[in-house]
């Protein structure tokens, strides 16, 4: 059942061509680093289309637990008005991340280096996924963590109280680890390192830099080595979040793979660290183009046109590229489903461990809809069918994970016949408006009874 509430079986039905434009929510990583980052600052940070989904909201509702005023003043607009870095208060009851593995890893690093005791619980889902990851590098810092068997929420985090400066090299490409460890390093003294051997989103770098934090990012034989200077005093900014590439996918795959569509999703973020969805969908033949490209908050922006791509084929997507689109396999899985031939994707176990096991949701809904899916530890193949040859059909678990759910609302716009998800009330965690812009393109959405 759905970690927020009664579960909400939903039905896509096949339709004709999308058309129009699809105005997506804010970028999920940037709105969650608005919020913690405004809070660490010492005055009023400004915010403009802030992504109102549950996972950003359960991160506000946490920044003012640490003692930071966060306002909505409505329309994506909030001002946070920040306690300083080290000047979290200890929160007086338990931090509800909700359904946000973001937002529960990044919180956990700001705070880990204040002398404040804190315990973090979420949803069924969230309470699955491990954090050792996270509080293994912190515990580096000197903060202690108690949690369930495993490193599972609920737990509890003692920030240290004299924290030192940390060098680190990341094992597994994580944006969400790097940023605990750089959030952390923020009230340590000295020079905190991070090593990436494989470059991750970059949003936090790039932030820090913003709000006045002095941090250097250099390529070396190690890999991308970034070094934070501990204890600065953080300026207030004023920011404007981009639209979320990650909800994009959407919209776009969505064209890509249904007749006559013609879709312009404007305002998209396309950090080069988190756009490798698009090239790949390029690569494999989408009629998906540029337009307007720009930049915006230190951010490069673009207006997005996709439109129906007969002739799609399968292709290898290099390993190295999976950092860059990891929550874009389960939609790009499905547009696999369309094109002719094998799309092999190799060092994604990373989505192992996200809201769900992605792969094994993935392949066991697809191979129920009549496509093939072979499967490793890291990698998996999805031998495509070509257009009009999916079946669909069935009703498929979303297993409490949006990105699933979404995924399986897209495959069933261009199966032959619907496809149903047991439960797409985890959407509303990234993407509250996925139901009306897509049936304002065209879509056939339906919610159905438990």
């Amino acid at each position: 059942m759905s970690g927020h509430g009664t579960p909400i079986p939903m039905t896509s039905r096949p339709c004709g061509p999308l058309k129009g434009e699809a105005h997506v929510p804010g970028d999920k990583s940037i709105s969650h680093r608005s919020l913690i980052l405004g809070a660490m600052a010492v005055g009023q940070t400004h915010i403009t289309g802030l992504l109102e989904g549950e996972d950003v909201l359960d991160t506000a509702k946490a920044m003012r637990a640490f003692g930071a005023t966060v306002i909505n003043h409505g329309g994506g607009e909030w001002t946070v008005d920040g306690v300083g870095v080290g000047g979290f208060a200890e929160p007086e009851g338990v931090i509800d991340c909700g359904n946000s593995g973001t937002g529960v890893r990044l919180i956990m690093g700001a705070m880990a280096t204040s002398p404040i005791t804190a315990t973090f619980t979420g949803d069924a889902s969230l309470n699955g996924r491990p954090m050792g990851r996270v509080t293994d590098p912190l515990a580096l810092f000197g903060t202690q963590a108690v949690g369930r068997k495993g490193g599972r929420l609920p737990m509890t985090l003692v920030g240290a109280a004299d924290p030192v400066p940390v060098r680190y090299t990341v094992p597994v490409p994580s944006a969400q680890v790097k940023s605990a460890i750089l959030l952390a390093g923020l009230n340590a003294p000295g020079q905190t390192v991070v090593i990436e051997k494989e470059a991750t989103r970059d949003h936090t770098e790039r932030m820090l830099a913003g709000f006045g934090a002095t941090i250097t990012v250099e390529e070396t034989d190690e890999g991308r080595v970034i070094t934070l200077t501990g204890q600065p005093e953080l300026k207030p900014q004023t920011i404007v979040v981009p639209r979320d590439p990650s909800s994009a996918a959407f919209p776009v795959c969505a064209a890509i793979i249904i007749p006559g569509s013609d879709v312009l999703v404007p305002n998209i973020g396309l950090n080069p660290t988190r756009a490798g969805l698009f090239t790949t969908l390029q690569e494999m033949g989408a009629d998906l183009t540029y337009e307007n490209i720009r930049e915006e908050g230190g951010e490069p922006v673009a207006d997005l046109r996709a439109k129906f791509s007969p002739e799609l084929k399968g292709i290898a997507v290099p390993p190295e590229r999976a950092a860059s689109m990891i929550d874009e396999y389960p939609v790009l899985s499905v547009v696999a489903s369309f094109a002719k031939g094998v799309t092999d994707m190799q060092g994604v176990k990373e989505l192992r461990v996200k809201e769900s096991d992605r792969i094994d949701a993935m392949a066991k809904g697809l191979r129920a809809a009549g496509v093939t899916v072979e499967e490793g530890d890291d990698w998996w193949k999805v031998t495509g069918l070509g257009h009009g040859n999916v079946l669909g059909g069935v009703r498929v678990a979303s297993v409490l994970d949006h990105r699933i759910a979404m995924a399986f609302m897209v495959m069933g716009m261009a199966t032959q016949t619907p496809m149903t998800v047991d439960d797409g009330s985890p959407i509303a965690t990234s993407f509250p408006i996925f139901e009306k812009l897509m049936g304002d393109l065209g879509a056939q959405l339906v919610r159905n009874s438990a």
